[in-house]
């Protein structure tokens, strides 16, 4: 046919009486058609139900039982006059909510190329014993969860100084309004995975769209990891939020807590003070809490060691997990003006910033329990060092307890699982780094 020719000539042809286009391509496609008719194969109306305002295609759709397209082709979208515009957007919204997990199907009596993926994960689904009690935790972590990337328009370009990090989190419709708050504490880039149903992907569309602080940030990656299964797999969204950042250093960081106001730009200080680039550092963010929904929050040190001593400020987990901290060892910051090392002890799970490169977080432990500890104690045996910063604090503030943790402390199979998890995942590493 030749169409690169022809639509060329046509183009030029029509632009020197036309001038300009205002529909662009569209207009280039209208006037081939219009010159050679032959090209078009024209389709039965209900392929292209057009609703714009005052469409006539009503005398298409009332005659038909099985409308194929429906089609808003008005700058106005949803908010069009047409008599029956409410039935349609009810249908599409309908649509739009819909559990795509139902759309995920074999398509028997299709022929198809057959999927090494998924007959390797059948081939592992069938090796798990069914009757074994910790089966569905098993389960769960050869999930194959529908990810889509960048659900918004995400813009960014790392620093050219090659100390740029980006704060990591993970997070489920109920702590959506962590949000805008951590975006007034760092301006620095985020990664965020979001465990969504289909529904709650689009009331999240809503609420960014409507939220100034979050449409006026680029710099935000939102990769949404769609519900499937009994579990949150709390460390395969890690795992998403790790892999898709730009910048050479990380902060993995936890939905629930505030970084200092300027700690994008002291971490970025730190990872050249401390030498990231080139040696194997973790650089742990001193972690605290307060019990009071409205915290004035500290702008400097000084005046978070004045709350610690007031008492509306306390070290993270405190009262319920002192050893999943105590080794930042707290008393020795407070005076400390210089960063120092601690040495890993058991249950250690700091909040830390590494290099791009460090271990992923192992996906068999989902929900509430283990899932930072593990993660922690592999990069202790990789031979990372734990480097306490003397000036940086972030505080966790306070929320009802998540859906996991309630079941942790309701279930006893729950907690024989995690036991069992726990054991299986030190044999691992010990085989993997040939230890003890």
């Amino acid at each position: 046919m030749k169409w690169e020719q022809m639509w060329r000539l046509t183009a030029e042809r029509e632009l020197m009486g036309m001038l300009s286009t205002s529909l662009a391509d569209q207009d280039i496609f209208n006037a081939v058609i219009k010159q050679n008719p032959f090209l078009v194969y024209q389709l039965p109306c209900f392929w292209n139900v057009q609703l714009s305002d005052h469409t006539r295609s009503e005398q298409c759709y009332r005659d038909v039982s099985d409308l194929k397209v429906i089609h808003w082709n008005s700058p106005k979208k949803l908010r069009v006059k047409n008599k029956h515009v409410e039935f349609f957007r009810n249908l599409y919204l309908t649509f739009l909510e819909y559990d795509g997990n139902l759309l995920r199907r074999e398509l028997f009596g299709c022929p198809s190329e057959a999927d090494v993926n998924s007959e390797n994960l059948q081939k592992q689904l069938s090796e798990l014993d069914e009757d074994d009690l910790c089966y569905e935790f098993r389960r769960e972590r050869l999930t194959v969860h529908r990810t889509h990337l960048y659900f918004l328009h995400y813009e960014y370009e790392p620093a050219t100084d090659n100390t740029d990090v980006t704060l990591v989190a993970q997070l489920s419709m109920d702590r959506l309004q962590m949000l805008e708050a951590i975006c007034k504490h760092w301006e620095g880039p985020i990664s965020l995975a979001l465990y969504l149903s289909d529904a709650e992907a689009q009331q999240f569309l809503r609420y960014a769209q409507g939220s100034e602080v979050l449409m006026s940030r680029h710099n935000v990656g939102y990769h949404i990891v769609y519900k499937e299964g009994q579990f949150y797999p709390v460390n395969l969204l890690r795992n998403v939020a790790m892999k898709h950042i730009s910048t050479p250093y990380m902060f993995l960081s936890d939905i629930d807590f505030l970084p200092m106001y300027g700690l994008y730009e002291y971490l970025r200080k730190s990872v050249v003070q401390l030498d990231l680039a080139n040696t194997k550092k973790a650089m742990i963010v001193p972690a605290f809490e307060t019990l009071r929904y409205r915290l004035s929050f500290p702008k400097s040190k000084a005046e978070l060691l004045s709350m610690l001593d007031m008492g509306t400020l306390f070290t993270f987990r405190y009262h319920v997990w002192t050893k999943g901290h105590a080794p930042t060892n707290f008393a020795k910051w407070r005076t400390a003006t210089t960063p120092y090392r601690v040495e890993w002890e058991a249950d250690f799970e700091p909040y830390v910033v590494v290099r791009r490169d460090c271990p992923e977080y192992d996906r068999r432990f989902v929900g509430f329990g283990w899932n930072k500890v593990a993660h922690i104690m592999e990069l202790d045996v990789q031979e990372y060092e734990f480097t306490v910063l003397p000036n940086a604090y972030m505080i966790h503030m306070p929320h009802a307890p998540s859906f996991d943790i309630t079941k942790f402390r309701s279930n006893k199979q729950y907690r024989i699982c995690l036991k069992t998890l726990k054991e299986e995942f030190q044999q691992d590493m010990s085989r993997r780094y040939g230890l003890g």
